[in-house]
This record gives structure tokens, sequence and C-alpha cells, in this order.
């Protein structure tokens, strides 16, 4: 800020925050949509391992690990890959061939000096059907902390974990939309489903696929998680009857 308004004094939020833990790790999201100027800053921290703020005071970046993100290239490995979740295209395009595109495109974008004070690059792969899956069982952690809460468990069926997979991945987008799928397949539902009943502390909340688009939820009370579903290691497995019962969209 100018002098003479509040925070004038101060250093940027980026050089404070390193001055004040030199040991972090800094992450630069889609890098390419920053302005020129940031780039002008980068160049003195990958060369000096300094940077001057706006009060003249050197900080140390030499501690700092910084990492860049980019969709640069994303579109070549779209458009060179098939349907589905190989990693390859029908040509046989190799990961070097492709990593050797997207560095192509890097090119396009980025000054040589930039490029040639970055110690590594990496060209992630496309994701895998066994990665999202992964993926949907992270995030189905946090929904059963948040049920948890109440004293209750959720378990879903490996069939409704697949149509997540189906509905949550898009070959340009990856796995950004599978949160959307979770809370309009998994989410909703379960919440017109819950609201207006009285659940058991203890329970099991288990959501099955029905059809296309749909899911079955059911309650089975007590602490005793369904032997339909796979659940993870550190869960016991047991059996129970159903006792409540409602269809989802």
């Amino acid at each position: 800020s100018p002098p003479g308004y509040i925070g004038y004094d101060e250093g940027g939020q980026l050089t404070e925050a390193v001055r004040r833990k030199p040991y972090s790790v800094v992450l630069l999201d889609e890098i390419e949509k920053a302005h020129p100027d940031v780039f002008n800053i980068l160049l003195q921290i990958l060369e000096d391992g300094r940077l001057t703020d706006a009060q003249g005071r050197k900080v140390d970046f030499r501690n700092t690990i910084v990492i860049m993100t980019s969709n640069i290239g994303a579109g070549t490995i779209s458009k060179n890959q098939t349907l589905g979740f190989s990693i390859g295209d029908e040509s046989g395009l190799s990961y070097e061939d492709m990593k050797e595109r997207v560095l192509g495109e890097l090119k396009k974008v980025f000054r040589p000096e930039l490029l040639n004070r970055i110690d590594e690059v990496i060209v992630f792969h496309k994701l895998t059907k066994e990665e999202i899956t992964t993926i949907v069982e992270l995030v189905l952690r946090r929904l059963r902390e948040q049920m948890g809460e109440h004293e209750v468990a959720i378990e879903l069926t490996d069939e409704a974990k697949e149509l997540l997979v189906e509905k949550g991945y898009d070959p340009a987008m990856g796995a950004r939309p599978l949160r959307r799928a979770i809370q309009r397949y998994i989410e909703d539902p379960l919440a017109d489903f819950v609201l207006g009943r009285s659940l058991e502390p203890g329970s099991t909340i288990l959501v099955e696929r029905k059809d296309e688009d749909t899911v079955d939820i059911t309650v089975i009370p007590g602490e005793i998680t369904p032997e339909k579903v796979t659940v993870p290691p550190e869960e016991p497995e047991g059996s129970a009857g159903e006792d409540d019962h409602s269809d989802a969209d």
C-alpha cells in the first residue's frame, strides 16, 4: 500500500510467510494464468534464492520448495487418448512421447529463462479407474466422519461406488466432476432420506445402486456392517437384517 494507507509498512504475503517459516512449500496453482510481473518475481527466487520485498528486506527462499502447476498441454493429452481409463491412445503413444509434446507446449507459453531455472517438470499420467476409485474412498471418508458425529455409519456397495466413478469422471476434466457427482447421487438423496427420520445411534446406512442413475438407501440397526459391502480392513465385517428402506433419485 502507498504511504498513509493501512498496511503500507507491511511486507508482502509471500515474503512475510516465507520469512516467518523459511522451510515451506509454496504452491502456485495454474501458473500460466499469473500476471507477467509474477514471472519476474519467480526469476529472482529461482535464480538468487531470495526475494526483496517493498521495504527493501531480502527474504531467503533457499530452503523453500516452489511447486507450480499448469494445465498447459492437457488438451494434447486428452486428444491423444482413447475414451475410458487407458493411458495410451490407438496409435500407442507412449508416456515419453506424451511428455515431449507437453514440454513443447510449455515452451510456447513460458520464457526460456524461466524454464531453464526449473529443476524438474513432471507430466502426470491420465487418472486410471483404480485411482478414481481411490479418490471416491477419500471423499467418502469425510462423509463417514460427518455421519459419525451423529453416531451413524454409512457404507456404499461396490456397485454404488462404480456409479460415482462413472458419473464423476470426465476425460477432459479428470476427477473434478466427482465432487458434484457425490453430492447429486449420494449426499442429496441421503439428506432427503434422513430428513424427518429418527436414526438409532449405531445404525448403518447402506447405499446401493438401483439402476443407471439412482441409488437405494437402507437403514440397518445396530453396529454391524452389511456383508455385501466391501469394508476397509480396520472396520469389522458382519451382517444384519433390513429395517428401513427408501429409493432415492
